[in-house]
């Protein structure tokens, strides 16, 4: 049972460790917490389950175009809502952000409707394995694992070795300079959002395929992939996956000990982190002398 219950708690923590990834890469390009990604990647998956539902086409056809929905969405939403604001302070962006997320919850809800609907994987829950006698894997599980460790590896490849990601890295340590530079900050920011978008679609399918598909479902998903960030670290990549893996398990075996706890495991693990280490797990604190 212990055992079942540690890969059932790291499945659904490389999940939140994958979409807590998209919630920082925002983070760590520009210091806004994207509050409307949830909704963002809600979209996506409202286009894919579209296209599978009234197109009939394959998966994959489907994924790869809400993919490309995505990433367009992201690129927008920067565009329209972000940028046109002049100087605004922190406070100013989480404002934006959440503007952003009512505003696509009120168009999935007009165009789809509010009650619940059933998104289709190619790897389900109730397909199973056993690699070890006792110990049993479905299949989608298995393809979060998966998912998680490749968008690891491109990760860190893209951050170490390609202009972009060097200059999305520069962006993040100072954008004056890196302006000064000669990077393009305002593209750098662009990209980070659409990369972002398409990040968080990728795990609201993970989400929608374990469970069911609404408006409103990338609501606590989100929160959870949240507090994975801040206990991982929010701006370290690795120390969010791990973060994620930890929350998964935490809340398991509290959702097996006592179930009635289980909902709020995750703003517990908020408070505590913030008031004990703010930096994360993983983070490096960083102190300004003015």
């Amino acid at each position: 049972m212990i055992g079942q219950l540690i890969i059932e708690g790291l499945a659904i923590g490389a999940c939140y460790g994958l979409f807590g990834i998209a919630v920082v890469i925002i983070y760590k390009t520009s210091e806004v917490v994207n509050f409307a990604q949830g909704e963002m990647a809600m979209m996506s998956t409202f286009i894919a389950y579209h296209i599978l539902t009234f197109y009939q086409y394959p998966f994959w056809l489907a994924y790869i175009l809400s993919m490309i929905f995505a990433v367009l969405l992201g690129v927008v939403i920067e565009f329209i809502f972000l940028r046109p604001a002049k100087n605004p302070n922190l406070l100013g962006l989480i404002v934006i952000t959440l503007g952003a997320e009512m505003l696509l919850m009120g168009l999935a809800s007009w165009k789809w409707g509010a009650e619940q609907k059933e998104f289709t994987l190619p790897f389900s829950t109730l397909k199973t394995h056993e690699p070890i006698q006792g110990l049993i894997v479905n299949e989608w599980s298995i393809a979060v694992f998966i998912a998680a460790a490749i968008v690891m590896i491109l990760l860190y490849l893209f951050f170490k070795y390609t202009k972009l990601g060097v200059a999305m890295r520069a962006t993040q340590q100072n954008k004056h300079a890196a302006k000064i530079m000669g990077v393009r900050v305002e593209r750098v920011f662009s990209l980070a959002w659409g990369f972002s978008s398409f990040i968080g679609a990728t795990a609201a399918m993970f989400f929608a395929g374990r469970a069911t598909l609404d408006p409103a479902y990338m609501m606590e998903p989100f929160m959870r992939a949240f507090a994975a960030a801040v206990l991982g670290g929010l701006m370290s990549i690795p120390g969010i996956v791990i973060g994620g893996e930890l929350l998964g398990l935490i809340e398991n075996f509290f959702g097996y000990v006592w179930p009635e706890w289980k909902p709020i495991v995750a703003f517990v693990v908020i408070v505590l982190v913030l008031c004990v280490r703010p930096s994360g797990l993983f983070g490096k604190h960083y102190v300004k002398k003015v």
